[in-house]
């Protein structure tokens, strides 16, 4: 049916095209010479259709989408008009009709020109020319923000709305050369530098808009929180506009639907270029596990790794609906891999060590572990099993088994740790450390890669869900404190550069630090402040702070800390010349001396004994200062 239309709206081109340029034939005659008979002779007539058409087809002239004319077709005009010309005097010449004007084919070919192109023109002018009802009275007032060609695309949709729920009060561009100009009758009020004198002078005029609308999706980081802060000042709500390929699609919906700003947006960061060829050498065809698999940075990591093609998949995780759910998606996504999941506890070493006896996987991802600090403050024991003692059974069963690598999952607070979470995760750092630097002592072995990132936005139990549950409440919104800080980024740029680190640490690039058991650390870019993060959704749900959504401070929770560190005093940051990988000098111990002590850890864990756990970990980390009811951490900070 679909290629039926086709060929009709084809053939109504070829129709309309072969009468204009019929129409064309007597039309020039005249212009030549009026005192010509411009009919005679009269097969000349279809003579003209014959040649247009001949000469239209290696431009493809009847193939045009009349209704997306653009420069480029109207070249084509062009060339089929002068081709024709030249084959209709050349026909009739050698029929010897003699033409009526030396300049007879220059006439005909601007005449087939203006006959073919203004048509185009009008046709195309009529579609995308505004409607001519003024927009409704309750229409939203919006100002534009973004490049001038996203907002012509924009505007281009917006007139074909026949709701005209938007009165377009101006645009805000980002270059500051364009002040001044229009773009469709509306005026490019200033730069994005602007948006506050812009919207004073508004106010003044009593033309403030209601709502700022993003038209550029790629406008994110700092340029973005910038007009934010300025839409909170005076009170407007923040909306972002289709993109633009969605814009510019012919099939879309007349109606343009605006969506809410989302959160990743206001992080300041630029996509980070990874070797994509060489995670793809690293994983295809290679039995992989992912320990954790439920989890966020767990479940992101099956999917990229899924997306290389490995030999085999193993999902690990002692959740079963989590672990359920990564299944099913992958299922769906990537049936093509061959995939197993296994419920299993990382703290059974027995059950691990059968694991991987059984599967004999050659990479390990190792992302199982207990991350939320409060909780494991109230579970010191359980956080010490999983984290510490977890780890090494997950990193002994995958070197007895043959692995080539195993990667560990890290935290900035593992960093001068204040919680158990944190100095249980720096624990774990130790012992891969030692792993790896045997390895790498004697060439022979499993390498460990250890990489230390901080939260992601949106991973389970973070602050981005509480708040937006919150939010949907009613509010307020709980931040623990005023000055509480956070490094955060996505979880699909967490887990591509943990999947680069892999590849660097597996085929043994020369690093600094490498041989010494130094670890990965992600660049995280600027610290977030919390309550900056929550004044942000707000605004971003078209609400106001303190006014719409109440912010209330709870003071800070067992564990934590105001602001969290990516690098100890000892241990400072060394560039590894890739893009968004540094790598932490190393702090590093006698491998033997933490395997035994982790073994009275992991004793004292199953006898119950928390005073005697909590000392072997100050022991062994000396920097942990354990920040027991919340009353230290602003202290230290």
């Amino acid at each position: 049916m679909a290629a039926t239309r086709s060929l009709i709206r084809i053939a109504v081109n070829v129709a309309f095209d072969g009468a204009l340029a019929a129409l064309s034939v007597p039309v020039a005659r005249w212009l030549a010479d009026p005192a010509a008979h411009a009919f005679v002779p009269f097969w000349t007539i279809p003579l003209g259709a014959l040649t247009l058409l001949l000469a239209g087809i290696p431009f493809r002239l009847s193939l045009q989408y009349w209704r997306f004319a653009a420069i480029g077709d109207l070249l084509t005009v062009v060339a089929s008009a002068a081709l024709g010309a030249v084959l209709f005097t050349g026909a009739t010449t050698l029929a010897g009709i003699a033409q009526p004007n030396p300049a007879f084919p220059a006439i005909y070919a601007l005449t087939l020109l203006l006959a073919l192109g203004a048509p185009r023109v009008a046709y195309r002018w009529r579609r995308d020319r505004p409607a001519a009802k003024s927009p409704h009275l309750d229409a939203a007032s919006t100002l534009l923000v973004g490049s001038i060609e996203d907002a012509d695309l924009f505007l281009r949709a917006l007139s074909q709305d026949r709701r005209q729920a938007f009165r377009v009060e101006g645009l805000l561009a980002s270059s500051d050369r364009q002040t001044g100009r229009r773009i469709q009758g509306h005026r490019i009020l200033g730069s994005l530098n602007d948006a506050a004198a812009v919207l004073d002078q508004l106010r003044s005029q009593d033309r403030l808009p209601g709502t700022l609308v993003f038209v550029t999706p790629e406008l994110s980081g700092a340029r973005l929180a910038r007009v934010l802060a300025q839409a909170d000042r005076f009170g407007l709500q923040v909306r972002q506009a289709p993109r633009p390929t969605a814009l510019a699609d012919p099939d879309r919906s007349r109606s343009v639907e605006l969506r809410p700003v989302v959160i990743e947006d206001l992080l300041n960061r630029a996509q980070v270029p990874v070797d994509r060829d060489g995670m793809a050498r690293l994983i295809q065809g290679r039995r992989v596990i992912v320990t954790g698999a439920g989890g966020t940075i767990g479940s992101e990591l099956a999917r990229q790794v899924a997306a290389f093609g490995p030999g085999t998949l193993i999902l690990l995780d002692n959740g079963e609906y989590a672990l359920w759910q990564i299944d099913l998606e992958l299922a769906e996504t990537h049936p093509q891999v061959h995939r197993r999941t296994l419920i299993a506890d990382v703290r059974d070493q027995a059950r691990i060590r059968a694991v991987f006896e059984e599967y004999r996987p050659e990479l390990v991802f190792h992302a199982a572990a207990l991350k939320h600090v409060p909780m494991v403050e109230a579970n010191p024991l359980e956080g010490l099993a999983t984290n510490a003692a977890g780890t090494r059974h997950v990193a002994d069963a995958a070197r007895a088994a043959g692995a080539l690598a195993m990667v560990l999952i890290s935290t900035d607070k593992a960093v001068n740790p204040t919680s158990v979470m944190g100095a249980s995760k720096r624990l774990a750092e130790m012992y891969c450390q030692g792993l790896d630097i045997a390895a790498r002592t004697t060439h022979h072995g499993m390498r460990c890669i250890t990489v230390r990132f901080g939260n992601v936005l949106g991973s389970t139990g973070s602050v981005v869900p509480l708040f937006q549950r919150q939010l949907a409440r009613g509010g307020p919104l709980t931040v623990t404190h005023p000055d509480m800080q956070r490094y955060f980024m996505t979880v699909r740029e967490a887990v591509g550069l943990v999947l680069q680190a892999g590849v660097l640490g597996v085929n043994g690039a020369s690093l600094p630090s490498g041989e010494d058991g130094g670890i990965f650390v992600l660049d995280m870019g600027e610290p977030v402040k919390i309550v900056d993060l929550a004044r942000q959704m707000i605004r971003l749900a078209g609400m106001q702070p303190d006014h719409d959504i109440e912010i209330r401070f709870t003071g800070l929770r067992p564990g934590e800390k105001l602001f969290e560190e990516l690098f100890h005093g000892k241990e400072p940051p060394v560039p590894t010349g890739y893009a968004g990988l540094l790598m932490a000098s190393p702090r590093t111990a006698d491998p033997a001396i933490v395997a035994r002590a982790l073994e009275e850890l992991e004793s004292a864990c199953r006898g119950g004994q928390v005073k005697l756990a909590l000392t072997l970990l100050g022991r062994l980390i000396p920097e942990f200062e354990h920040n027991i009811d919340g009353s230290a951490g602003e202290i230290r900070a």
